[in-house]
């Protein structure tokens, strides 16, 4: 299996469209990660997914890159939405996921792997490209909000990730403002040139 990543971008938007409209993929056709990039009420739905995608093609056309698509063998698979934390306007109201400090990060926000790709470490794979990104970049320190709890939920609702996604890449719990979600980090060093 041959996997790689790409910048989404307006070369690459098809490629999300198409991933989307895959299987298992009603969510994300109802949010196109634009959730915890706007405040107040947000909707996820079939019919608000309309306004969210054209919301997010703006960004994209605007020059915003909110995240990579991955690729197995050429394929569009999986997605992985990052990038500076001040673009998730959310993120300040929530109660579990507002800021722990002043420091500069950026925030991984939502997962997606096609239903026909499941079960394949595809998720590690995004989150170790979304490091590298981040790295290329500047980024010295970025953020998640992972699920942590024993039993196993849907693969619907972990968009986040889970916590063993993260501590396996490095990431350190930070604070913990819920039973069942956590805050945590990993710092990163420049590519050695």
């Amino acid at each position: 299996m041959r996997f790689e990543t790409r910048p989404l971008t307006p070369g690459t938007w098809a490629d999300l469209e198409e991933l989307f409209g895959l299987p298992g993929g009603s969510i994300v056709r109802g949010c196109w990660c634009m959730y915890y990039r706007r405040t107040g009420q947000v909707s996820v739905s079939a019919a608000a997914g309309v306004t969210n995608k054209e919301q997010l093609c703006s960004l994209v056309d605007a020059g915003v890159v909110p995240g990579l698509v991955g690729y197995v063998d050429g394929q569009p698979a999986g997605w992985v939405s990052l990038g500076p934390r001040e673009d998730y306007l959310k993120l300040r109201r929530s109660s579990v996921m507002k800021p722990v400090d002043d420091s500069d990060v950026w925030s991984i926000v939502c997962f997606y792997v096609a239903k026909p790709w499941r079960g394949q470490r595809l998720q590690h794979r995004l989150l170790a490209a979304a490091l590298d990104h981040a790295r290329d970049h500047g980024v010295r320190i970025v953020e998640s909000y992972p699920v942590d709890k024993q039993e196993r939920s849907h693969d619907d609702f972990m968009f986040f990730g889970s916590r063993s996604l993260y501590e396996k890449a490095g990431f350190r719990e930070v604070v913990r403002r819920s039973p069942t979600r956590v805050v945590m980090r990993r710092g990163l060093r420049p590519r050695r040139t």
